[in-house]
């Protein structure tokens, strides 16, 4: 298969050079430049959760049109409480585990590197197959509803408060995920701290009421992201990268932030920085803009204050003069689309080639934001497969 060779010519190579550099990550990935694929829910994997031919010809285009890193989907670590939406892919067992080496083949075929994004839904859990009930840090019902486009409908449902050995189950959970995504020949996991997930439910003083040992100070709501972590490491090998992914919206909650601004953001990136991470993976609505207030650093930018590892942004950084500026001015180190990744699948290759970007259509969501629902609508615009659920960027 043709591999693209990213290198930038004329105009291209003068505007928008960062994002063609090649880039270390941890000691075992390299990236031919500096564009990855976001992570983006698409709910098309079987009814029990295995990767599709669809999803293996869908992950195969980003390495085709020359995106140096794609992440998957959050994919679910359990078979408890973790699944958060039906048709969601998993690696809570070996036979998904095998359903995803063809796709991880694809991509290393154009000499792309993939990472395994993995997920515990918590209280969103809105379609779980293996338990009628949700579990979260505490019995506090989320905000806002279900999301119609993954096949939700009404209210979340109030969670159960998780118990010392539902806390194990979890963290184990994403440790033995993590081993078969190394086993299936992925080149690393990034864990979902972000977007309102169990891990951010924890972190969240409104949705964390417990008195033991997670909740309460800041501390102790990182402490279930700090043992997942460190799980998940110890259960891969040491070249296998480690990332994680943190935010302040939420996919119920869009507008929350931190309650104590900088100061937390300072607290937070200090921990996650000092746990044996490869890089750290921020989500804005615009990556570019303060993270507090009207002045100041974005959150990529604080990020990069308190952490070692490569910091990767996430945030309307489809405009290709945006996503350059973030890496020009140091702010981070690579940067993830969402929404330009699935209207161009060849969104670096267009930049090269000096091609226009056509804006991201919406149309794609309704009513399902699935791969069979792109390709019926894509087809009947007679373009490319596209499309993304709302928050992702």
């Amino acid at each position: 298969m043709t591999t693209l060779v990213n290198r930038p010519k004329g105009d291209a190579q003068t505007a928008h050079a960062e994002l063609f550099t090649p880039l270390r990550v941890g000691s075992g990935l390299s990236l031919s430049n500096r564009l990855a694929v976001a992570p983006m829910t698409r709910v098309s994997a079987t009814a029990d959760g295995h990767a599709t031919k669809q999803m293996a010809d869908y992950y195969e285009t980003f390495a085709a049109g020359g995106f140096g890193l794609v992440i998957t989907e959050g994919l679910y670590t359990d078979k408890a409480y973790a699944q958060g939406y039906l048709f969601q892919p998993g690696l809570a067992d070996d036979a998904q585990r095998d359903a995803w080496r063809t796709v991880v083949d694809r991509v290393h075929a154009h000499g792309g590197r993939i990472v395994a994004q993995l997920m515990h839904a918590g209280a969103l859990s809105q379609g779980n197959p293996h338990r009628i009930t949700t579990k979260g840090p505490s019995a506090v019902l989320p905000k806002g509803q279900q999301l119609a486009f993954y096949r939700g409908e009404g209210p979340y449902r109030m969670p159960e408060a998780m118990s010392a050995d539902d806390i194990f189950e979890a963290v184990e959970g994403f440790a033995q995920a993590a081993r078969r995504a190394q086993e299936a020949g992925f080149d690393g996991v990034e864990v979902h701290g972000a977007n309102g997930y169990l891990l951010d439910q924890f972190l969240t003083a409104h949705t964390n009421l417990r008195e033991d040992g997670y909740g309460g100070s800041l501390a102790n709501r990182l402490r279930l992201t700090e043992d997942v972590i460190q799980a998940v490491r110890r259960s891969t090998t040491e070249r296998f990268v480690v990332g994680v992914r943190t935010s302040q919206g939420k996919v119920n909650d869009f507008m929350h932030k931190w309650e104590g601004g900088e100061a937390d953001a300072a607290q937070i990136f200090g921990t996650l920085g000092a746990l044996p991470i490869d890089y750290l993976h921020t989500t804005e609505f615009e990556a570019w803009r303060p993270a507090f207030g009207e002045h100041g650093p974005s959150l990529a930018a604080l990020a990069r204050r308190h952490v070692a590892v490569p910091v990767l942004a996430n945030g309307s950084l489809h405009d290709a003069t945006q996503a350059n500026g973030v890496v020009a001015r140091k702010e981070a180190d690579f940067v993830s689309l969402g929404r330009g990744a699935l209207t161009h699948a060849d969104w670096p290759a267009r930049l090269l080639a000096g091609k226009v970007h056509k804006t991201f259509d919406r149309g794609v969501l309704a009513p399902i934001a699935d791969l069979a629902n792109a390709v019926r609508y894509r087809a009947e615009l007679h373009l490319s497969v596209g499309g993304a659920p709302a928050l992702d960027r």
